[in-house]
């Protein structure tokens, strides 16, 4: 099977400032692509707790808080750093080509 299918492209790098974020829609799922210190990340772009959008969400070195009650994920990994949220974020692999982004998606 050839990985390369599931590479889906989200944005040019430039378009995401760092300590930022960008909300990606793809098949009627919402994922977040994030730009931090050390590199590109990708997440599922809802809140575990409430089914919040973390697009509006602050983003801090490599976490990522809630707008709607500041739980805290981390971006890297996804894991739950501050309650309410007790599910973790699951993430995705983010390749760079040419300045483009991809996401790889299942």
């Amino acid at each position: 099977m050839n990985n390369m299918d599931n590479w889906v492209y989200v944005c040019e790098k430039d378009q995401i400032d760092i300590e930022d974020l960008k909300r990606f829609d793809y098949n009627n799922k919402t994922y977040c692509i994030f730009h931090i210190k050390d590199g590109f990340f990708a997440t599922d772009g809802m809140c575990t707790h409430e089914e919040v959008h973390l697009e509006d969400g602050l983003v801090t070195d490599d976490e990522i808080e809630c707008p709607m009650h500041q739980g805290i994920f981390n971006i890297k990994t996804g894991k739950v750093i501050q309650d309410p949220p007790c599910e973790d974020l699951k993430t995705y692999p983010i390749k760079i080509e040419k300045n483009k982004i991809y996401i790889q998606l299942k």
